[in-house]
């Protein structure tokens, strides 16, 4: 009985020394195990926070250089502009001046600029030989026309072989008398920059006036002057070339202006 009971004490310490040798190792195993791990914890952080760093300046400087952008392209905008506002600046916008009308080809400006301007020009001083040479001129156109007295009217006609329209006639009258291009409508020759507007109380013989009786553009007829307040024109079909007064009520009604195409500087 003693026996066995020592032999359990020796087994029973035995057990207990081996716990207690083996029970150090353990604990400073796990000691070893806590510094490998914070020893490593301080490695991985730095490498953590370098990253994190290098990060920052990647997502950064794109920024950085995003904003350089935009305030190079604010700059290049704001030069843009100012250059556009001081090109637009420098364009002057001139208004259409009143009376103005539109012209074909080699056309007349305003009337008022025009009137403006003639009051300014100086007369010419005519030499006697050149005097004799308009007088001359506006005789042949007066003459040319008076030989067509009492032919028929004849749309688009500008021949004494095929009679004339009211334009027609003004044509074949003065085309070998003055140097400028006549032209063949009434509405073309209303508008001719080379002829001066006349007013109405300083008509001479030889001077073109126009009327306005379809609303055919701006003018749609015309007669020329022949002084003591009648003009000589080729009507309508159905109707001869004749003489009429310019202050009969029909044609005061239709009147719109004066032209003179035959002076000093237009004659050949």
């Amino acid at each position: 009985m003693r026996l066995i009971i020592t032999l359990f004490a020796l087994l029973f310490s035995q057990l207990f020394f081996n716990l207690a040798h083996a029970a150090p190792k353990a604990h400073i195993s796990a000691e070893q195990r806590k510094g490998h791990v914070n020893e490593a914890r301080p490695d991985d952080r730095k490498k953590k926070k370098a990253d994190k760093s290098s990060k920052k300046a990647k997502t950064v400087a794109p920024q950085k250089t995003a904003k350089v952008k935009t305030q190079a392209d604010k700059k290049t905008a704001q030069v843009k502009s100012k250059s556009k506002s001081t090109h637009t600046a420098s364009i002057k916008v001139t208004p259409p001046k009143k009376g103005y009308k539109k012209g074909y080809g080699r056309h007349r400006e305003p009337e008022m600029a025009t009137a403006k301007l003639a009051k300014h020009e100086k007369p010419l001083k005519l030499s006697p030989a050149h005097k004799k040479r308009y007088q001359h001129a506006k005789q042949t156109a007066m003459a040319k026309l008076m030989s067509q007295m009492g032919k028929p009217y004849q749309w688009g006609g500008s021949s004494p072989h095929t009679g004339f329209d009211c334009s027609g006639l003004i044509y074949y009258a003065y085309k070998d008398v003055v140097k400028i291009k006549m032209p063949r409508t009434a509405n073309e020759m209303y508008h001719l920059r080379d002829a001066a507007p006349i007013k109405k109380s300083e008509l001479e013989t030889g001077d073109l006036v126009f009327f306005r009786i379809n609303n055919r553009g701006t003018a749609d007829h015309v007669g020329v002057y022949l002084g003591n307040g009648k003009f000589i024109q080729s009507p309508r079909t159905g109707e001869e070339i004749r003489v009429s007064q310019l202050d009969n009520d029909y044609w005061q009604n239709h009147y719109i202006g004066a032209r003179r195409v035959v002076t000093p500087k237009t004659i050949r």
